[in-house]
């Protein structure tokens, strides 16, 4: 686990005095009782906020649910992941699907049980939406689109109740209890029987993800780990292509320290990122060992950029690349440009005599080798290491390619760090200090992307995001004995 974030004062210092056991059912009602509905208030309108409201509904009139988000518009980050074909979840079986959670499986397991890949094609079917399994084993509906999706979504969640309220950013809590939101027409009071937080993490702020309720939370006596990115590119270091190069330098640091450009402390060469920059390598894998002996081994392909790397390879590694970088300064992963050969294969192929042709057309010729590809070579090779076929060969097969930062929260596809499980309950509902004053011991539940855990993209983060809030809206209702 992360180190928690350290509590943050803001201007006016408000408290709650919730029981530390939010298991005490002494607040729900009796059998055969009658009473108001309680109005439980959902703040944040991603996956997890809809689906923990969706659970809420079901109550029928026992529960009023009302949901709050600072955008004009709910599922905005939902409809952005569905611009290139919305991947709802993955087919895989149970097991290999819960690995994909790393150390957070043990958590997650019991949520994604209840609610996993095969009721999340049902539930998409009872929206009208049907779905098919791609050739890479991800889920997507028929059409591709997230837009049909959530339009019969919000169709269906306002006609059984829910009321949506937009451009209400949570500001914390007053001193009775009482939610604040900042709303187009002043700062707005607002009580509520429980409230679900479901605020998502830190990266695409404009998409309403800032990571603001952290200090929030943090407070109050919230534990909460620091946000950093999760399936996001990486700068590479210029430090690795001198290491690539112990007899000296190429010729083109030559002439660039000649003319006074020398080469920068991070990204690829000028010539490099001018010429590939958003060129794709494809059929390549990558090897990774960390230095606590955690692996990474897959195949796939992933994007250059003008600093460094990303794509789904990349963000499949990301999370170890993320913390070796954070032990050691960096990370320096294999690049196979060739899986489907065997390095014997590949030194057969280099060696064969090429005559007159150029070392460029031998191994376009012999080894279907150019592009990208090739130039990542000569980017990463001395002269001397090219024109030796061992080490040629050698490097096809497991060329080093050191990352020495993580690109920032903002531009990651999602994040790790939030609120950790050990500070809720099986319900996800929050053990807040009983010692702090105020309040009025209103429970609290969260979900979504803003507990601590991560996955890679294929499904896995959605799926998990939708049956959080599940578990979160049903908590509530236990809670009342609903």
């Amino acid at each position: 686990m992360p180190q928690c974030a350290p509590a943050h004062a803001i201007q006016s210092q408000v408290f709650l005095n919730i029981s530390s056991s939010p298991s005490d059912s002494s607040s729900a009602i009796a059998p055969g009782s009658t009473r108001a509905a309680r109005r439980v208030v959902v703040i944040g309108g991603g996956p997890a906020g809809l689906m923990a409201a969706e659970a809420l509904s079901a109550a029928g009139s026992g529960v009023s649910v009302q949901l709050y988000d600072a955008m004009p518009s709910v599922g905005r980050k939902f409809l952005l992941a569905g611009k290139g074909g919305l991947n709802l979840t993955h087919s895989e079986e149970f097991e290999p699907f819960m690995s994909r959670y790393g150390e957070r499986k043990p958590a997650l397991q019991p949520l994604v049980a209840a609610f996993g890949p095969p009721q999340l094609r049902d539930w998409a079917a009872a929206l009208g939406v049907e779905t098919f399994i791609g050739s890479s084993g991800r889920v997507f509906p028929k059409d591709m689109k997230a837009a049909p999706l959530l339009r019969a979504w919000l169709h269906r969640l306002r006609a059984s109740g829910v009321q949506f309220f937009m451009r209400h950013r949570w500001l914390g809590w007053a001193d009775d209890g009482a939610l604040r939101f900042a709303a187009p027409s002043g700062e707005v009071l607002v009580q509520a029987d429980a409230v679900v937080l479901a605020l998502g993490g830190g990266s695409w702020a404009r998409l309403g993800s800032d990571g603001a309720w952290v200090p929030l939370l943090a407070e109050r006596g919230v534990p909460v780990a620091p946000l950093v990115p999760s399936n996001c590119g990486f700068d590479v270091g210029a430090a690795s292509q001198a290491e690539a190069h112990p007899q000296g330098e190429t010729r083109r640091e030559f002439f660039r320290e000649l003319v006074g450009k020398g080469a920068s402390a991070t990204g690829w060469s000028e010539y490099f990122a001018s010429k590939f920059a958003g060129q794709p390598f494809k059929s390549v894998a990558i090897s990774f060992t960390d230095s606590q002996g955690r692996s990474f081994n897959r195949k796939g392909e992933f994007v250059a950029t003008a600093t460094g790397v990303e794509g789904s390879l990349i963000y499949a590694a990301s999370s170890l690349l993320r913390d070796e970088i954070a032990a050691q300064g960096s990370a320096t992963f294999l690049l196979d440009l060739l899986p489907g050969k065997s390095p014997e294969q590949v030194l057969v192929e280099v060696r064969h005599p090429r005559g007159s042709r150029s070392l460029s057309s031998h191994l376009k010729s012999r080894l279907s080798l150019d592009g990208i590809k090739a130039a990542m070579l000569h980017e990463k090779l001395g002269k001397e290491d090219i024109n030796d076929p061992v080490k040629l060969a050698h490097a096809i097969k497991g060329l080093p390619v050191t990352v020495i930062a993580a690109r920032p929260i903002d531009e990651a596809i999602s994040t790790a760090g939030g609120v950790p499980f050990e500070g809720m309950n099986a319900d996800l509902q929050l053990y807040l200090p009983k010692a702090l004053p105020g309040g009025n011991g209103t429970p609290v539940f969260c979900a979504g992307e803003m507990l601590d855990w991560e996955a890679p993209t294929g499904g896995y983060l959605l799926t998990a995001c939708m049956a959080s809030g599940r578990v979160a809206g049903q908590g509530v209702l236990k809670h009342f004995g609903l």
